[in-house]
């Protein structure tokens, strides 16, 4: 099966349909325009410019602000694309009218500067610059979009809360909400593997170390040659300056580690925390006006589709639509066990196409009367439609019992549970593709993998049925050790015994405390601050509860099949361990537990 959508009834027109009626009807340049824009501190950001060959008038600009450079030199003769980001965004958008900006932010690329941060709020200033510098160019009509995947859709959140009025439609693509539980916090949870390898990341492109970058295989194409300088540097003398200011950047590890409570401010910086670098904490700046679409996938990271429906929930007084497929991090790959293919055959780009069409060009597409929410139900491999989030407004408990979820919640009863600190999910999940590692099989080794953890199983299903949302482990637990790692798995059982990987969930019990949320989080899983004041170690033997969130996912249990719900105290290759040395036994007090899943009939 595949994730197309040619013969879905979820669209009156579907994405594919749109873009075979919407031909390229103008040329892409040989090259860019590229040159140096000045920022009001002196910095210099290099910004490539593809405008559209043959275009009658002024046109439209689609900006992306990336950190993984705006293109590649080439070595003489080389072969490949030397813009392996933003190559695919040039090739759909500047046929059809548009031009493309794509700049290397400050302490990347051929820029100059120093990088202080994660998503600097520097970042954000400069963008508003970039606007301001993009509308006053002789091909600009005035008005401005942006997008990109990862980094540079959170960057076209930025963009728009600067407020600048050309700006009127965004389109963040996989891209967190919250900095700190959408991607290296989940649940409270440190993902230490992926502060290393971000960093070995930053450290070849920004120091432009050749003999590193070529084992990442995003970059690995032996052709390339370090930055593109611009047009008037040709011998890439300004480039080389521009790195030696780049040695200075902020390194991972330690950044990350300063912030280990959200929104905690820096000991050296009582104005800056996580919520600094999170789109959440500008969002009232968006104007109402500027359309949003939100995309995320179904293992997209730890905490992306998560950010993507808060973003959608949260800016609900603007334009919004919300996408959500059955893909990794940048829809490098369709991850349901039954899929056709690796490469997703969904007309993504023809998607954001037919947005900015809409919201941008001012196009008639009907956009606005599709629903605005699509979604991939797996294991049914077919796409829905919903007019709201959640689409299963009312969750189904299963009650845990010795070995078993029931309808009927049980009598008491308690089971302890030993941490294995060598459990691990493997390496073909949900966390390699953010650490820009290049996944493309997941979770084949699951049925070995969720063996030797503690298993609860439901009775078989007498229908196919769907669980679309984020399921609630609402969990009565004591621990042996005053702190722990809570992670939470849901397996499908097929009749056959096969055991398929559907979803999981983190919590540090540390952060047990639930809050009110706030309105620039707006979710319908319950709230958390993190918060240094609110965090509380456990008192070792004392039963709380405890509500893990479980990503959210559409996944079609088929009739026969059980749904098997698994606990972890971690996730060795992945995770921070808590408490260090001490792996704590877990123990389930039965009768209070259970599980809230968004279960209902499936209707094919």
């Amino acid at each position: 099966m595949a994730d197309t959508d040619l013969h879905s009834t979820a669209w009156r027109v579907t994405p594919s349909s749109y873009l075979a009626g919407r031909p390229a009807e103008l040329g892409i340049p040989a090259k860019p325009i590229s040159r140096y824009v000045t920022m009001a501190d002196g910095c210099r950001l290099a910004v490539d410019v593809w405008v559209p060959e043959g275009a009658s008038g002024k046109v439209p600009a689609v900006l992306i602000h990336t950190p993984y450079y705006r293109r590649f030199a080439m070595k003489p003769g080389g072969q490949g694309e030397a813009c392996p980001n933003a190559a695919k965004f040039r090739d759909i958008l500047v046929p059809r009218g548009y031009a493309l900006v794509v700049v290397d932010i400050r302490g990347t690329g051929a820029s100059f500067g120093t990088r202080d941060s994660f998503r600097s709020p520097r970042e954000r200033e400069d963008a508003r610059e970039i606007a301001d510098w993009i509308v006053d160019q002789p091909w600009s009509n005035g008005r401005i979009g942006a997008t990109g995947i990862s980094y540079p859709g959170a960057a076209s959140d930025f963009l728009a809360s600067t407020g600048h009025p050309a700006v009127k439609a965004i389109v963040p693509l996989f891209a967190v909400w919250d900095t700190w539980s959408d991607h290296y916090y989940p649940g409270g949870v440190f993902l230490n593997r992926l502060a290393q390898v971000y960093d070995e990341l930053m450290v070849a492109m920004d120091h432009d170390r050749r003999d590193l970058l070529g084992g990442i295989s995003y970059f690995s194409n032996p052709d390339f040659a370090g930055p593109a300088p611009i047009d008037e540097d040709p011998e890439g003398a300004l480039v080389q300056e521009a790195v030696r200011q780049h040695l200075g950047n902020f390194r991972m590890p330690d950044f990350i580690t300063d912030l280990n409570f959200r929104e905690q401010k820096l000991p050296y910086d009582p104005g800056f925390s996580s919520a600094n670098i999170s789109p959440y904490s500008v969002c009232k700046s968006i104007p109402k006006d500027v359309a949003i679409y939100a995309v995320s996938g179904w293992t997209d990271g730890v905490g992306y589709a998560n950010g993507a429906i808060a973003r959608y929930l949260t800016m609900q007084g603007n334009p919004t639509h919300l996408l959500l497929g059955p893909w990794d991090h940048g829809a490098r790959c369709n991850t349901s066990p039954w899929r056709g293919r690796v490469d997703p055959e969904f007309a993504l780009l023809g998607e954001v196409l037919r947005f900015f069409d809409e919201y941008l060009m001012g196009r008639t597409t009907g956009l606005r009367d599709e629903a605005p929410i699509h979604f991939f139900s797996m294991h049914a491999e077919e796409w829905q439609e919903a007019a709201s989030w959640p689409p299963v407004p009312a969750a189904t408990r299963l009650h845990f019992a010795p070995s078993t979820l029931q309808i009927a919640p049980a009598e008491g009863g308690e089971a302890a549970h030993a941490t294995d600190f060598s459990f691990s999910s493997g390496h073909g999940t949900r966390y390699e593709r953010i650490a820009a590692i290049n996944a493309l099989d997941y979770y084949t080794d699951w049925q070995e993998r969720q063996a030797p953890l503690p298993a609860y199983d439901s009775a078989p299903f007498e229908q196919d049925t769907e669980l679309t949302g984020n399921t609630i482990a609402d969990l009565t637990l004591s621990s042996s050790e005053p702190d722990a790692s809570i992670i939470c798995y849901l397996s499908e059982v097929e009749a056959d015994g096969t055991v398929r990987y559907v979803t999981e969930g983190l919590l540090r019990a540390l952060h047990r405390k639930e809050s009110p949320h706030p309105p620039e989080y707006q979710s319908p899983w319950p709230f958390r601050t993190y918060h240094r004041d609110d965090a509380k170690p456990l008192v070792p033997g004392v039963a709380e509860r405890m509500r893990v969130v479980m990503l959210p996912v559409s996944w079609v249990f088929k009739k026969g099949s059980r749904l098997r719900f698994s606990l972890a105290g971690t996730d060795a290759d992945h995770v921070k361990q808590i408490p260090h040395g001490r792996p704590p036994v877990l123990t389930l007090h039965h009768g209070p537990s259970a599980l809230e899943l968004p279960l209902r009939p499936f209707q094919d």
